[in-house]
């Protein structure tokens, strides 16, 4: 799950973590009154939508006004870049070419910037243990630094044993060049960012850019957070800043069902008991030229009404020409995935070619059911059999 920038600050000032000052608006008066309550003679007016590259974005409406975050030096110039802002689709590399609406803004106080910096807390899955990601290129992406300049990134691995220890925040400190009071500041800021990263159940902190004042002191300038959805129920806080809005509507609906969904590009369906299983499928219909439309998996454990339910989802993409539904039956039994094919398709009015490959527990029932719904629905021997037929049978309805 992702939260927006202002509600990451929130959570990680509760737990020590420097960041500057500042208010969410909805509107412009909000915005401007944000600007008189924090007072100062400077601000920075940021448009807040789950997706990075704000700043070097631009509006769909009017992409020669500038981007989504911009500096303000009056209230009534905060209010010109809510007004300019709110209710507008914000284009940057990470919405792709539709961006996103914006539908609030958060009205910072400004900050003297000496230096900025790069720093983050992630699972390295190699290693199973949580590693700062420390950088002095901050403001860029960490992808570009690490493929043209990697030696210009520090990584530390924290032992859960231990937790983060004082050379762990020295180690980092040093990487990035910090000096008399930074590296005590530095060493306060990650210790805050490590419990919060903990007590959250976060997947990922990123800080970009983390920046030294002039004063010295380690801020917070930017702030991104994701958490671990299967820890959700456990951080009932966390959970209540999920800003559906944001969401794919799809994937959305796909998670009430309890559904791995991730929506794609392609024009073939998938749906498959088993992430592996799931990953094999989309690539063998790669193999056989074409492109899945999605991911999705439906698990082990799955009933007749979320598969139903899976197929609907699958059936409202308008880019699916084809359904391929790839089962093997373990905990999952055929029969079950044979039901609730039959019950959505008849549901929906089936009208792009379905191929079905069952194999496992109770698959010669499965079979028997679908081939006794009176439904067009193609079954397949193998995984090969079923992405060529499946791929035949779109370019023959084409």
């Amino acid at each position: 799950m992702n939260i927006h920038e202002y509600q990451a600050k929130g959570l990680l000032a509760k737990f020590g973590v420097a960041v500057p000052r500042g208010t969410v608006a909805y509107t412009p008066d909000e915005a401007s009154k944000a600007a008189q309550d924090l007072g100062g003679s400077i601000w920075v007016v940021k448009s807040q939508i789950h997706a990075g590259g704000r700043g070097a974005g631009h509006f769909a409406e009017n992409p020669d006004g500038g981007g989504g975050v911009r500096l303000a030096k009056s209230d009534d110039e905060v209010r010109a870049h809510a007004e300019a802002m709110l209710g507008q689709t914000l284009v940057t590399k990470q919405t792709g070419p539709d961006g996103k609406e914006v539908k609030r803004i958060y009205v910072e106080e400004g900050c003297d910037i000496a230096r900025e910096l790069y720093l983050s807390l992630l699972v390295d899955r190699e290693t199973s243990r949580i590693v700062i990601v420390a950088s002095t290129e901050g403001g860029m992406d960490i992808e570009t630094v690490a493929e043209e300049t990697p030696e210009k990134i520090s990584q530390v691995a924290i032992d859960p044993v231990t937790g983060i220890m004082p050379f762990h925040t020295r180690k980092i400190a040093f990487g990035l060049g910090l000096e008399g009071s930074q590296i005590k500041s530095a060493a306060k800021f990650l210790g805050a960012m490590y419990e919060a990263f903990l007590e959250l159940d976060a997947s990922m902190v990123e800080i970009n850019p983390l920046v030294v004042t002039g004063s010295g002191d380690v801020i917070a300038l930017d702030a991104k957070m994701n958490f671990d959805d299967n820890a959700l129920y456990r951080q009932a806080d966390v959970e209540a800043l999920r800003d559906e809005d944001e969401e794919d509507p799809m994937e959305l609906e796909a998670s009430k069902h309890e559904l791995n969904y991730i929506k794609l590009d392609g024009s073939i369906g998938c749906m498959v008991n088993g992430a592996g299983l799931a990953m094999a499928t989309m690539d063998i219909v790669k193999l056989h030229g074409s492109a899945p439309a999605n991911f999705l998996d439906v698990g082990g454990g799955a009933t007749k009404e979320r598969v139903t339910s899976a197929f609907k989802i699958i059936l409202s993409d308008p880019n699916v020409e084809g359904i391929l539904v790839n089962i093997f039956g373990g905990i999952m039994r055929c029969d079950v995935i044979a039901e609730g094919i039959v019950a959505a398709a008849r549901e929906v009015s089936l009208h792009v070619p379905l191929v079905v490959r069952l194999e496992g527990t109770n698959v010669d029932l499965g079979k028997k059911i679908l081939a006794e719904s009176g439904l067009p629905i193609v079954s397949a021997d193998d995984l090969g059999d079923a992405a060529e037929k499946i791929v035949n049978a779109v370019k023959e309805a084409a």
